[in-house]
């Protein structure tokens, strides 16, 4: 088991990447001293799989355990299942030191994180992600929320998990889509952050896709220790931490614009990836050879890199991202990169040059 550190002082928080824990989140639970009673919110696609091995693990370490079942998909991220989980939390007697478990994806993370840091003013809630997206990406770091028909993640806070538990063995039942969905934020932390890891990931991609578990233990951590570094030094999105969103930009407006469902998360931001990728190498000197192995390392992926557009289609896109949470005074703001490894955050880019760079 590897285990990576979040520093925010008071609430600071594990990360633990392993096979195996899942079994183990009752007792790690009572270590960190939670309230008796809890509720784990799952979906309707991980719940017949997991939730009865993590209540069981619970119960036995002595927890009075309750299991919240939503739809599966970004569609339950909404404000009617958010009041629905309040309900069955209150029908179950929640108090303020019982607690939620969030088992799932993103979604079911994002939202039942909300729900917590909402609910009875906030109670404590734990991570326990089940998709290589959630375990390298929107497990750590304490941001939740919902959507609005007009974005994507509108509506949430800052709420920072008790712990993290990446149980490696939960990827084995993850349907090949959905895993190369996660591979797009693992190629992301190469381009932002680490050129090390993105040179790995290159190599090692095949190994990746093959789910080879000692490269995948580590290729995790790396991803953890990177997110947990950028959480430390800007918790709320002020400063650093907006380099974690090259790509989004264009995805998440992919996202809103085809209904929460066409494209997965991670194929959304691919197409924004290497959008962003183009945009660059316009207007921050990313050579045109970095540009070319970002591309090709999302195609061996799987993932996609382009998207057409009608004219309609592309005045929703450019709608939805002027309502995205990183507009400022109205202008959409981009990360870019100078090279792999080193990106700038809060660019101004122009209307042209991400035409420009969705029909190269």
């Amino acid at each position: 088991m590897q285990t990576v550190k979040v520093a925010l002082g008071a609430r600071s928080y594990s990360i633990e990447i392993g096979s195996g824990l899942l079994s183990t989140v009752g007792k790690r639970c009572q270590n960190l001293g939670l309230g008796k009673r809890c509720a784990i919110i799952t979906d309707r696609r991980v719940g017949p799989l997991y939730a009865k091995k993590a209540a069981a693990s619970l119960k036995q370490a002595g927890f009075e355990t309750n299991i919240i079942t939503v739809a599966a998909g970004e569609k339950a991220k909404s404000l009617s299942v958010v009041g629905q989980c309040y309900d069955q939390l209150a029908a179950c007697r929640l108090e303020r030191k019982s607690f939620v478990v969030a088992l799932g994806g993103g979604v079911v993370g994002d939202l039942a994180g909300f729900v917590a840091a909402s609910y009875l003013r906030g109670i404590p809630f734990v991570q326990v992600p089940t998709t290589l997206l959630a375990q390298v990406d929107s497990s750590v770091g304490g941001k939740t929320g919902i959507n609005l028909k007009a974005g994507k993640n509108l509506v949430g806070a800052f709420y920072q998990p008790r712990l993290v538990l990446c149980d490696l063995d939960t990827l084995r039942t993850l349907p090949s889509r959905e895993y190369r969905a996660g591979l797009a934020e693992i190629i992301k932390y190469g381009i932002i952050y680490d050129a090390a890891l993105f040179d790995r990931i290159e190599r090692d991609m095949t190994l990746l896709l093959k789910k080879h578990p000692r490269t995948l233990a580590e290729v995790v951590a790396r991803c953890c220790e990177i997110k947990a570094d950028v959480v430390g030094q800007d918790e709320t999105e002020s400063g650093l931490r907006a380099i974690l969103n090259f790509g989004h930009t264009i995805g998440h407006a992919i996202e809103a614009i085809s209904g929460y469902g066409k494209f997965l998360h991670g194929e959304a931001i691919s197409i924004g990836q290497v959008a962003a990728a183009k945009i660059s190498a316009e207007q921050s000197g990313l050579s045109e050879e970095d540009v070319a192995r970002i591309t090709q390392l999302f195609k061996r992926a799987g993932l996609p890199t382009k998207i057409k557009l009608s004219s309609a289609q592309r005045a929703k896109l450019f709608a939805a991202m002027k309502v995205d949470k990183k507009v400022s005074a109205g202008e959409i703001k981009f990360v870019l990169a100078r090279k792999i490894g080193r990106v700038d955050f809060g660019q101004k880019v122009s209307a042209d040059s991400i035409n420009r760079a969705l029909d190269a």
